[in-house]
């Protein structure tokens, strides 16, 4: 049984380029963006893990491959 707090899909904030696909697209609108910035100056994204359903529409949306899924819907 996996536990609720555990990661369902990592991120990669040095590679988001804050485009907001996934921000928009998200069905539970578990993703928002970080109040601090990567190197490359944008504001990254965070997953609110709790919320979060491992369906794949952030990996899917991003261009810059910014996600990948561990879990399963």
């Amino acid at each position: 049984m996996s536990n609720a707090n555990e990661k369902k899909v990592l991120t990669n904030p040095s590679r988001c380029k804050q485009c907001g696909l996934c921000v928009g697209n998200c069905p539970k609108k578990c993703i928002s963006f970080s109040p601090e910035i990567n190197k490359a100056g944008y504001h990254y994204t965070v997953i609110d893990d709790s919320n979060c359903i491992a369906c794949g529409t952030c990996y899917t949306v991003c261009p810059d491959g910014v996600y990948e899924v561990l879990g399963e819907k």
